[in-house]
This record gives structure tokens, C-alpha cells and sequence, in this order.
């Protein structure tokens, strides 16, 4: 719009630095005006002035509404705002008594506000501008109205001191306007910062929280194995060495076949016994050579007494001529038996979850992938955060642990889409250096995740 002017405006010389202040001088000089005008004139001036305060009003209301809005009443012509108060002051003072008219004092409010709002060069300008219209008032009144030579010299004295002063307050607002901004900006990045930091001392926190609770689930869980091994291996021997004296005995065949089930199935429980002891017992942090094969074998064993997969976990896919990795055999494991969980959970009772593994460009990887409805993109995003869970009875922990432990393993746990339309998860892992093994790389199977 023409003639209307934003605060922030780069057009103009200078900021709006005493806006408020500029508003209330002309509110008071219009008050006051008023005043003088009714009280010490006559009555045949009074209503000539009132015209012209009003048309002052008129132009300080303008100036609060657009002020209000972050703009300036014709703030890209300062030098006719200038040129138009010069004439408004001159009128009133010629129409009340002349050049000894206390109108006059306009002349310097008129600067003061001009400094505030405009700076230098305008604000220099329009007192050169109000010094000439106080010359021609001063010229034009009669010798008695008009005064003596001081009194001519004394307003244009004070125009100019009040010019500078009026200056030096202006830059002196400038500055601390622009350096309670540098402080507000240094507030802001510093507390920016501070949330940062509170961000990430949470997320440790966080970890910290998952680890310890982890650890006291494995302990616990170790704990656990220990007292079933216990409490029921005593009375398994018993019952075992039972049936062995009666192996000894001559039987019937139908009894005989009768006693070597027995002995089949007790035999099968000390191995079950013995499996959930070692799966649950700390495990050691040292780092052995393995095959992929052996650590998806220790997974499975445990697997099947968690979940009772039957039919749903397919026959794994996992060569034994892999290439070998050095890996924490119990942590590794541990990462395997939680993908299948987690999947054979989400293929649901009539799906299916497939297991295989492969190895390319040195390195050895595990595809754990399942039937199941798949992952929206909210979850997948934060898929591996802490406390980011599915299940109505999960922790959130599993996936979070689990990629952390295939990271300090120098791999990664990746998600992908595969051919059953639920999600895939890899392990990928470093080939152990320690040996050379040729292999040829084949290209990646069709559905794999990249």
C-alpha cells in the first residue's frame, strides 16, 4: 500500500525504536492543545483552532491504528509528515497570537518525534524545516506580537539542541533494542541447547533403564531355569533310575517297549532342563568363531518351548558352509530367538514365518520374516526407540536391545519387505576375517530387503 510502511521494513533509514513513545507525545500535545485553545483564546479563534486540532486527531488516531499493526502512517514519506506538521504548528500559532503563541512548543515536540521514529538525516531536515516556518511566523506577526530578537533566536536554538538530544536518546533506544535482541537470540539458541541436552541425557537414561531392565529379566529368567532344574531334576533322576531298574528285569515286550518310552521321554526332559539352564545362565561376554547355523540352532531350541510354533515356523534355510563370525554366541542367539517371537506373534495362528541365511560381499546375514499384517509407517520410524512397542503386554524393549547388540558386533539390524506380506527383519554381520573363505557372491533374491 502506498504510503504505509511495515516496522520491519528494510526501505526505510531506520526502525521504529520509540513507536509508544512518538504515540503518547502526540496524544498529550493534542490534549494539551485542545486545552489551550478553549481556555486561553478568544472565542473568535476557538473554533478555528479546534478545526485544526481536529485535523491532528485525525492524524494521531491514524497513527495508533497502524501502529498497532506494526506499521507507520505514511512511513515512506517522513519528510512530508515533516512539511505538513511545519505548516499545521504555523497555522495554529499564526490563528492563536503569533510567533509568541505556546503552540510553538509544537515545533518541538514535532522534532522530538521525528528523531525517535526516522533518525539523522530526516530528523536534521525537519528541524531545518521548522526553524524556517518559525521565521516566516516570526517575520509575519507585528513587531509587538512577534517579540524581540532573543525570543527569535531562542526557539531555533532550541530546535536544534533538542534535534540532538533527541538523537542520542534515539540511538541510545537503537542500541539497547538491539542488543536486548543479540540477548533474546542468545536466549533462544541457548535454550535450544539446554533441551538438547535434556533430550539426550533422557535418551541415556532411557538405554540405561532398558539395559538394567533387560538384564534383570535374563536374571531372573536365569533364576528361574535354575529352580525348575533343581526341583524337578531331583525327582527326574529318581524316576529315571526307577525305570532303569526295571530295564534290568526280565519283560514282556509289550512291557519292555513299555520302559524304553519311559526312558525315551525322561531322557528328553533332562535335555529340555539342561537347555533353559544354559540359555538363562549369564552368559560369558568373551567372543567365540561360530557358524551362523549354530547360533539359529541354540534360538530355535528355546523357541519352540516359548511359543509352540508347530507347522508355523518353517524348516530354516541356513547353510552350514557359511562363512564363520566371531560373535558373543549367547547375545546373538538371543537377538535370533527375539525375531522369532516377534514374528511367529505376528504371523497370528494360520501364518507362517520364515528363516534363512545367506552370505554376500563378506559379510553373513539372517532373514527372519513373517505372514503377519506388517508395520504401519508411524511404528516403522520408530520402530527401534526404547519403550516403541506393538503388543498390549510388551515392554519395547526387544528390538531396541537387540539392534544395540548387533551394533557392538560391527553389524546391523535392518527392516525390510519380503514376499508374505508381513515384515522382514536381517541380521548382517562381518564374516570372521580370521580364515579365508571363497564364495560367490549371488545376487540378491527376489523380495529381499535392501
Amino acid at each position: 500500500m502506498i504510503g504505509l510502511d511495515t516496522i520491519s521494513d528494510p526501505a526505510r533509514p531506520e526502525e521504529d525504536a520509540g513507536g509508544w513513545i512518538v504515540l503518547k507525545i502526540r496524544w498529550v500535545g493534542v490534549i494539551l492543545g485542545y486545552i489551550v485553545a478553549n481556555a486561553a483564546t478568544g472565542a473568535a479563534n476557538a473554533p478555528l483552532l479546534n478545526a485544526l486540532l481536529a485535523v491532528g486527531l485525525a492524524f494521531t488516531l491514524l497513527d495508533t491504528w497502524f501502529r498497532r499493526r506494526d506499521r507507520i502512517f505514511l512511513g515512506r514519506f517522513p519528510l512530508f509528515i515533516s512539511a505538513m506538521e511545519a505548516l499545521f504548528i504555523g497555522l495554529l500559532c499564526h490563528f492563536d497570537s503569533g510567533a509568541q503563541s505556546a503552540f510553538r512548543y509544537y515545533y518541538f515536540l514535532s522534532v522530538l518525534c521525528c528523531v525517535l521514529r526516522h533518525g539523522a538525516m530526516v530528523g536534521w531536515l525537519t528541524c531545518l524545516g521548522h526553524i524556517v516556518s518559525f521565521t516566516v511566523l516570526w517575520f509575519s506577526a507585528p513587531a509587538d506580537a512577534a517579540g524581540g530578537l532573543p525570543g527569535a533566536l531562542l526557539v531555533p536554538a532550541v530546535l536544534v539542541w533538542v534535534t540532538w538530544a533527541g538523537l542520542a536518546l534515539g540511538s541510545s533506544m537503537r542500541e539497547a533494542r538491539d542488543e536486548l535482541g543479540r540477548l533474546n537470540l542468545a536466549l533462544v539458541r541457548s535454550q535450544a541447547e539446554l533441551e538438547q541436552r535434556i533430550a539426550e541425557r533422557t535418551r541415556q537414561l532411557q538405554e540405561t533403564q532398558a539395559q538394567m531392565l533387560q538384564q534383570e529379566k535374563m536374571a531372573n529368567f536365569g533364576l528361574l531355569a535354575a529352580g525348575i532344574a533343581h526341583e524337578v531334576g531331583n525327582p527326574l533322576t529318581g524316576v529315571s533310575n526307577v525305570v532303569q531298574l526295571l530295564q534290568r528285569k526280565d519283560h514282556d515286550e509289550r512291557t519292555r517297549e513299555k520302559l524304553d518310552l519311559m526312558a525315551g521321554e525322561l531322557a528328553r526332559m533332562r535335555v529340555i532342563l539342561r537347555e533353559l539352564t544354559e540359555f538363562g545362565r549369564p552368559a560369558s561376554r568373551e567372543r567365540s568363531v561360530c557358524s551362523m547355523a549354530e547360533v539359529v540352532d541354540d534360538a530355535l531350541r528355546v523357541a519352540k518351548y516359548h511359543k509352540r510354533p508347530g507347522s508355523r515356523l518353517r524348516p530354516p534355510k541356513v547353510a552350514g558352509d557359511l562363512p564363520r563370525i566371531a560373535c558373543v554366541r549367547g547375545q546373538l542367539a538371543q537377538v535370533i530367538l527375539n525375531l522369532v517371537l516377534n514374528a511367529l506373534d505376528a504371523a497370528g495362528a494360520d501364518g507362517v514365518v520364515e528363516l534363512r541365511g545367506d552370505a554376500m560381499a563378506g559379510e553373513v546375514f539372517v532373514e527372519i520374516e513373517d505372514s503377519g499384517p506388517g508395520l504401519s509407517a508411524s511404528v516403522r520410524d520408530r520402530l527401534f526407540e526404547p519403550f516403541v512397542t506393538t503388543k498390549s503386554e510388551g515392554t519395547g524393549l526387544g528390538l531396541y536391545l537387540s539392534r544395540r547388540i548387533v551394533i557392538e558386533h560391527g553389524g546391523r539390524l535392518e527392516l525390510g519387505a519380503g514376499l508374505l506380506g508381513g515384515a522382514l527383519f536381517r541380521v548382517v554381520l562381518p564374516a570372521w576375517q580370521g580364515e579365508r573363505q571363497e564364495r560367490l557372491e549371488a545376487p540378491p533374491r527376489a523380495g529381499a530387503a535392501t
